[in-house]
């Protein structure tokens, strides 16, 4: 049975760029779809703690400080 893809948010070609900046040669498809899942759920829980202190605060609008304090 295959395994089911989540839907990707981010572009395949930044996250293939990323990984060239960081020294790698060349990157493979499946490294590039791997490296953006992983991105993703980072960045998703990122914004899910930035949004609970945003609205700890009071606020609707997500600031940036916001996003410093929740990824640490």
């Amino acid at each position: 049975m295959a395994e089911k893809r989540k839907t990707q948010i981010i572009p395949k070609a930044p996250v293939a760029r990323i990984l060239m900046n960081a020294g790698a040669k060349r990157v493979s498809a499946e490294a590039v779809e791997e490296f953006a899942d992983i991105i993703q759920d980072i960045a998703l829980g990122v914004g899910e703690k930035a949004i609970r202190i945003a609205k700890h605060s009071g606020r609707k609008t997500v600031h940036g400080e916001d996003i410093k304090i929740a990824s640490r």
